[in-house]
């Protein structure tokens, strides 16, 4: 049995100011079939978009966001409990924060609290306290989150579930005839230093925070997956049928 975590972006649970309840169903669908065989950890962005549905304030002020993140936090984990009862899972909350990831002792502290809850048949979802924290609402903390996330609790791989299906070879939004990657080995310094450019309004990322998550992991062994959040047939074929039809793995050196 392998640790895997998982990350779904905001523009993934987000549709029209609302949480997108079919694909969050879709999802924990995916994670239910997907612990029959592993252990699952669930970074889970849209707290912000969550509150946003219950008091729209103006996101681009830092207060506001904080405030949107605390009042969204306990709506998306009720949304997040309820569909995974429906498949006699229990689901919990952790709350990180880059301080925490910063200091052993607290890193071995998250990675024991996850540790029980695994061993005990719990999904932990994972977020950073946006409402009490300034550094984590800034580009991309999410994916960098989740990468952190699986190299402390020793997973065997992070899976990236976004609007972006996979890593091309050129930019898609550009070049029609831009040819997804199937495998990739090792990622160019300067894909790694573009522009960040995320596609929705409550997205943080895009394709260079993932990059760099995938470095980060890359550099300790660690094997990551990007896939479409919107349509899950490339994970589901590759995480559960063993079949590798569409999605970017980065493959790790081991």
């Amino acid at each position: 049995m392998k640790r895997i975590v998982v990350k779904v972006g905001s523009a993934v649970l987000t549709e029209n100011n609302a949480i997108a309840l079919d694909r969050m169903k879709a999802l924990v669908y995916f994670l239910a079939e997907l612990k029959k065989k592993h252990q699952v950890i669930l970074v889970s962005s849209g707290a912000v978009s969550a509150g946003y549905t219950a008091l729209q304030l103006d996101r681009s002020i830092l207060e506001n966001k904080q405030a949107l993140a605390s009042i969204g936090q306990p709506i998306l984990m009720k949304k997040y409990s309820e569909k995974f009862a429906h498949h006699d899972i229990l689901s919990s909350q952790v709350l990180v924060t880059s301080v925490n990831l910063n200091k052993a002792d607290d890193v071995q502290r998250i990675k024991n609290t996850i540790d029980t809850l695994l061993n005990n048949g719990v999904i932990p979802i994972v977020n950073e306290n946006d409402a009490t924290s300034t550094e984590e609402l800034v580009v991309g903390d999410n994916d960098q989150l989740s990468a952190y996330m699986a190299k402390n609790t020793d997973a065997d791989m992070l899976i990236i579930l976004s609007d972006i299906d996979a890593y091309y070879d050129k930019d898609p939004r550009v070049h029609d005839d831009a040819k997804p990657l199937n495998i990739v080995y090792s990622i160019e310094k300067s894909e790694l230093e573009k522009d960040v450019t995320p596609n929705n309004v409550f997205a943080t990322g895009g394709i260079v925070t993932k990059l760099k998550a995938a470095q980060y992991l890359l550099d300790n062994k660690i094997d990551m997956f990007l896939a479409s959040g919107f349509d899950l047939r490339d994970i589901k074929s590759y995480m559960i049928d063993g079949i590798h039809k569409g999605g970017t793995l980065f493959k790790a050196d081991k």
